[in-house]
């Protein structure tokens, strides 16, 4: 599984990486992380609003800051 978290390195993105990180741990599960913090990157993932959730290459979270909780469930349903 592939997850990258998109935005600026902004407060809100990097809680959002942090719950990212949370969640796979509380789930026991691997998974490559990649944090992406340059514009010109997002904006060629098609990433419109920051902080955002990429996962296997689709956009599953934007503009908000997911929960712990939330981040599991999406990761559940993609196994």
């Amino acid at each position: 599984m592939k997850i990258q978290v998109v935005g600026p390195g902004c407060p809100r993105c990097k809680e959002t990486h942090k719950n990212v990180i949370n969640a796979l741990s509380e789930l026991n599960m691997a998974a490559d992380v990649e944090y992406i913090t340059d514009i010109t990157q997002y904006a060629k993932l098609g990433v419109m609003m920051t902080p955002s959730v990429i996962l296997n290459g689709k956009v599953v979270v934007a503009g908000k800051i997911p929960t712990v909780n939330e981040l599991k469930t999406i990761f559940q349903k993609s196994k």
